[in-house]
């Protein structure tokens, strides 16, 4: 028997099979296996390892300068609903005082 993977919005374990989508009849999500399939490319981990995920919250972890600006982000800035894109600043964010801003991964952890 086949084994159906978890729902990718509420990781339950109950998803089944309608036509070519798969269902969660928990949440009601539902998704084509081969889109997720495709999106799965992207992983971001923070400095500690742990997976990164589109709206998470992160701390930044040490001062990071900024070109053009006179002040530093300091360490221990929160940096709320973060989006993940490709390229070498994986992290798509707004900071508070600094407006968009474009991170890296590594400096970084999630709360």
């Amino acid at each position: 028997m086949e084994t159906l993977p978890n729902c990718p919005q509420c990781q339950s374990p109950y998803t089944y099979e309608d036509g070519a989508l798969l269902v969660c009849p928990e949440c009601a999500y539902e998704w084509d296996p081969q889109e997720v399939t495709e999106e799965a490319g992207l992983i971001v981990k923070d400095s500690n390892g742990t997976l990164l995920q589109d709206g998470d919250t992160v701390t930044v972890i040490k001062d990071l300068k900024v070109k053009g600006m006179p002040k530093d982000i300091k360490q221990g800035t929160r940096v709320k609903n973060i989006r993940l894109v490709a390229g070498d600043h994986n992290i798509d964010c707004k900071i508070d005082g600094f407006g968009a801003m474009k991170l890296k991964s590594e400096f970084v952890k999630k709360i």
